[in-house]
This record gives C-alpha cells, sequence and structure tokens, in this order.
C-alpha cells in the first residue's frame, strides 16, 4: 500500500510508540492477531456494533420512538466513557507521543530523538471518535530534524483492515469538524 493512498488530517491523537532493534522481523499476521491486546479487541467489537446500532437509530427517529432513540444514545455514551477508561490503561506513558496528522495509511509526530529511516516500532494509536485504540506497527518513512526536535513520519506496516476501516472513520469525522467551523466563520463573515 502507497502511504499517500489515503488522506491525512491535522490533528493531535495519543499514540505509543515503542521503536524496535533495526534488524528486527516483524511477527506474520496469525502471531500479529493473537498479541493484540483485549481492550483493543473490545474497542473495535463496540465501534462494529456503534455503527450498526446508529443505523438502526435512525428508524426510531422516524417513529414515534425519540424517547427510546436518546435513551439508547446515552446508554451508548456510557459504554463508551468505560470503554474509554479502559483503553486509556493501555497508554504507556515512557512511550507517549502525540500526533501532528493522522490517517489511514502514516501519521506524523513531534520528536526530541531522531528515529532511522525504515526503523519499525510498536504502536498504540487512542482515537477519540469513534472512541476505539488501534494496535499495529509502523515503519519510520520520514525523519526530518525542526527547531525543537524531530518530525517523524511513520506508514502502517501491519494493521488489520477493519482497524483501518476505524482510522478512515477517525480521519473524516476530524475533518468533517473543520469544515463545519468553516462553514461557521464564513456565515459569521
Amino acid at each position: 500500500m502507497s502511504h499517500d493512498e489515503y488522506f491525512s488530517v491535522h490533528y493531535d491523537l495519543t499514540v505509543n510508540i515503542e521503536p524496535l532493534a533495526m534488524d528486527a522481523i516483524l511477527p506474520n499476521m496469525e502471531t500479529f492477531e493473537r498479541e493484540i491486546p483485549t481492550p483493543f479487541r473490545v474497542a473495535q467489537e463496540c465501534s462494529s456494533i456503534d455503527d450498526l446500532s446508529e443505523n438502526e437509530l435512525s428508524f426510531l427517529k422516524l417513529d414515534d420512538g425519540k424517547r427510546l432513540a436518546n435513551y439508547l444514545k446515552n446508554q451508548n455514551q456510557k459504554l463508551n466513557l468505560l470503554l474509554s477508561y479502559l483503553l486509556i490503561q493501555q497508554d504507556d506513558e515512557a512511550y507517549r507521543y502525540k500526533t501532528s496528522s493522522f490517517g489511514a495509511s502514516k501519521f506524523t509526530f513531534e520528536s526530541k530523538h531522531a528515529l532511522h529511516l525504515d526503523q519499525k516500532a510498536k504502536v498504540k494509536l487512542f482515537l477519540e471518535h469513534p472512541p476505539s485504540a488501534i494496535y499495529c506497527y509502523a515503519r519510520v518513512t520520514q525523519c526530518t530534524e525542526t527547531e525543537t526536535g524531530y518530525s517523524i513520519e511513520m506508514a502502517y506496516e501491519l494493521l488489520r483492515d477493519i482497524d483501518q476501516d476505524l482510522l478512515i472513520k477517525a480521519a473524516l469525522f476530524q475533518q468533517q469538524k473543520v469544515l463545519k467551523l468553516r462553514a461557521q466563520e464564513r456565515n459569521l463573515t
């Protein structure tokens, strides 16, 4: 997959990046799937169920079921809060960074330390919307010195298709927020 295949948005997601040795060999897909922490699997499943529930709730809104739809949305928000709490326990401060941009094929972040071109890393991305987290492996595709350290771009090397879909949704959500803000600013002027 080309790392320019999907668009990226500027946004600061929390990310854990655990660099691997330069000669590290990534696991095969079966081993990779087994090493994904349980909370990450649960979060992905919840996100999939949320998508199905949204479609069902849209029918309730058309009928006289608005109160039921609101109740179910509130219950879902409570579950998402609990899920977020569970996922944040997987965040390791020693490897924590903030992305400057992310998308479904790559992300960038700022670091005080350089990484080598093609160096691989174990990565955990913590998404806000949909509330989820992604466990994957990525490879350094650029490392540029800046005034405060280094801007590092990483392309995903081992990433489940379902997690790539979550990244697409998260990027689209952030892009929609930016477009709505711009539209509101235009309407004010």
